[in-house]
């Protein structure tokens, strides 16, 4: 099991200070709800999954992310998808269920994985919330997935990355310009990470095999 970097429970009491002295209601409840839905689940890397969205969000409020709706959205980013909870059920606005509702991935009716992907990326910049969301979760994914994913996830990460999370920064870079300091700080953590694991497999991946496995 990979050793847990930040406590959840240092983190748990961090948010909840902050929020409670920001008067952010809304973070205060998803910050209960996802510690209750999430309780029991484990990451790929044996940590517990609440660990998840609680670095996600000490990471936003630390680069400056300090908005209710957006620190809420990412509590809850997770919630429908792996745990099964209705959207009508999360203790927060429509605008924060809007933007949760986005970041689900599904696959419609008549869709490939692959349409459903560019369908998904696509809609998820309609809303502020659910784009900072998405940004934030590639930044710790790809952070933390090194040890984790077995070399073939790994290449297949890189390569969702470049081609579709690198593209949806371009354009929330034109669709909300207030954000172009934060989305400075997102670009350039995830394009190191990525780039630097890109090179390393490359460094030590035997000669002849150079592609994708």
């Amino acid at each position: 099991m990979k050793k847990t970097v930040f406590d959840p429970e240092k983190m748990y009491t961090y948010l909840r200070g902050y929020a409670s002295g920001a008067g952010m209601g809304q973070t205060l409840k998803a910050l209960s709800f996802a510690r209750e839905k999430h309780a029991g689940q484990l990451r790929k890397s044996g940590e517990p999954y609440i660990v998840h969205p609680l670095t996600m969000a000490c990471d936003a409020v630390s680069i400056g992310i300090r908005e209710d709706r957006v620190i809420a959205a990412i509590l809850l980013h997770d919630v429908c998808e792996d745990c099964g909870v209705p959207l009508s059920e999360l203790p927060v606005d429509d605008t924060v269920r809007h933007a949760v509702d986005l970041l689900t991935f599904r696959v419609m009716e008549g869709e490939t994985k692959e349409t459903a992907k560019t369908r998904y990326y696509n809609m998820i910049l309609q809303s502020r919330e659910a784009t900072l969301t998405k940004l934030v979760d590639r930044c710790h994914n790809v952070s933390s997935m090194a040890g984790t994913f077995s070399e073939e996830k790994l290449l297949a990460y890189i390569d969702e990355t470049r081609q579709y999370v690198l593209p949806l920064l371009r354009k929330a870079k034109t669709a909300y310009p207030e954000d172009a300091d934060v989305l400075f700080i997102l670009k350039y953590h995830i394009v190191s990470v990525v780039d630097s694991l890109d090179a390393a497999m490359q460094v030590y991946r035997p000669h002849g095999d150079q592609g994708t496995p």
